[in-house]
């Protein structure tokens, strides 16, 4: 319909400011030939526009698609987040309680020290990155919580980086705490000379390495399989849809020993 008024207004333009220039002596093959050649040079003209108009239109709804793609996944990580962080606080209370009972004093150092924990999930936890520094940080001091409770419990944390790229490190808050918190679950042994967890972080080729290894009973059974899987699958999700492909995560267990080592890009 476009390139029918063009051609119209295109020939009433050439008829008007034109006419007197015309070689009458063309033959009227010539003139018919003229109309099939105007309307040649309006199809790439009408081609061209809508390819242009279709093409605009196939951005808008690309970037729509990226956006809703984009909050979708925001959505699912916070959603996840959400979910290891009151199974951490569950374990946490329950700790609590046992000490309530047994050591009152242990217990009140236990609370105090449970509200360091809070402020950092406040704080730090709701944002998308944190140091590193400061994850280590909060892994140590959940750690010394448990030896309260444990004193045959032996914990290493060993950060082979250098001290200004580990001061430039940020990753996703509490990616490590889930293999932390069943490290310390698992290493409860009341038959063995120790008890141990040993952590150790390295960097290399711009990838940031994380190693837990914890001692382990053989004879230990989960008491409850899904309440208690419910962080490994929750971590090893988030860990998806973060890194999609660019992670590894291995997980061995032994009959004395529990490894896990994760590697991430940063």
């Amino acid at each position: 319909m476009l390139g029918v008024v063009g051609l119209n207004v295109i020939s009433f333009f050439f008829e008007t400011f034109f006419s007197q220039y015309r070689i009458i002596n063309i033959p009227n093959e010539r003139e018919r030939g003229g109309l099939y050649e105007g309307i040649l040079m309006c199809i790439p003209i009408i081609l061209t526009t809508t390819t242009i108009k279709l093409l605009q239109k196939w951005i808008k709804d690309n970037q729509r698609i990226t956006e809703l793609s984009n909050l979708t996944l925001r959505m699912e990580l916070n959603e996840l987040r959400n979910q290891i962080n009151p199974h951490f606080l569950f374990n946490m209370l329950n700790n609590v309680k046992a000490l309530i009972r047994t050591n009152p004093e242990k217990a009140t150092t236990v609370i105090m020290k449970l509200s360091e924990f809070l402020r950092y999930q406040l704080y730090e936890n709701g944002e998308e990155k944190t140091l590193l520094t400061s994850e280590i940080d909060f892994l140590s001091n959940f750690i010394n919580l448990e030896k309260i409770r444990r004193e045959d419990l032996s914990v290493d944390i060993y950060v082979n980086i250098d001290k200004r790229t580990l001061n430039s490190i940020f990753i996703p808050p509490n990616l490590f705490t889930t293999f932390v918190e069943n490290a310390v679950k698992h290493s409860v042994d009341f038959d063995a000379d120790e008890n141990y967890i040993k952590i150790n972080f390295k960097m290399e080729n711009e990838k940031l390495y994380f190693e837990c290894i914890n001692s382990k009973n053989s004879k230990y059974l989960v008491s409850d399989k899904k309440s208690s899987g419910l962080g490994l699958i929750n971590i090893k999700r988030r860990l998806e849809l973060l890194y999609q492909n660019t992670y590894e995560l291995d997980i061995i267990s032994t009959d004395k020993e529990y490894f896990v080592t994760l590697m991430i890009p940063v």
